[in-house]
């Protein structure tokens, strides 16, 4: 299964890559006019709770100071027009193909978390992180959604952290798991299906 799932990453990743290439340099030209430098956003991430990796985006929101606290309520508020676009669609999240083809990622699995969750619940992660972490999976798409609409209520950096760590974190582990005991190449080919389809229907 793990072989398997490799070699699709593989071959979709490059596969897309070739297909995406001309559209996504049309794309960051557009981006460079539009919103200026810089255009990638680079955060770091666990790929197992020993293993960091610089995760890859387009960047959609305005530059802070790394030491500014951003609640949940200013990261919406931060969001620039295009930026959002780019999220609705998911186009975003298309550099991320490079961190796939390094073997950081996979297509399908769990949303790589920050090093301060995966210190924070290890007894969590430990379970969560023993697939490679993905661009999609079951937890961003059911619980995307709500996710947004929790943080988005939060009024300080200390509630944002507080809500995401308590309410958050638990429930996507738990479709995490339940999806990794069920798994197989063709629930991971839905999964990448469906989330094609809601980017494409993104204004719905």
């Amino acid at each position: 299964m793990i072989l398997s799932t490799r070699i699709l990453d593989i071959v979709l990743a490059l596969l897309l890559a070739l297909i995406l290439a001309i559209p996504f340099a049309a794309l960051l030209l557009w981006l460079w006019v539009c919103e200026g430098r810089p255009l990638f956003y680079l955060s770091e991430r666990m790929r197992a709770p020993d293993r960091p990796f610089q995760l890859w985006k387009l960047r959609t929101m305005t530059v802070v100071p790394p030491e500014q606290g951003v609640s949940g309520g200013d990261k919406r508020n931060r969001i620039t027009k295009t930026g959002r676009f780019l999220r609705r669609c998911r186009l975003d999240e298309v550099p991320q193909l490079w961190n796939v083809l390094k073997g950081d990622m996979s297509f399908v699995g769990p949303r790589p978390p920050l090093r301060l969750y995966v210190e924070r619940h290890p007894e969590i992660y430990a379970q969560v992180l023993q697939s490679r972490p993905g661009i999609t999976g079951l937890a961003t798409l059911v619980f995307h959604r709500h996710e947004e609409r929790l943080l988005a209520k939060c009024r300080t950096p200390e509630e944002t952290d507080a809500v995401y760590s308590r309410r958050c974190v638990p429930r996507k582990a738990r479709l995490d798991l339940i999806y990794q005991s069920h798994r197989t190449v063709f629930s991971d080919l839905r999964l990448m299906a469906l989330t094609a389809l809601r980017a494409i229907n993104w204004h719905n």
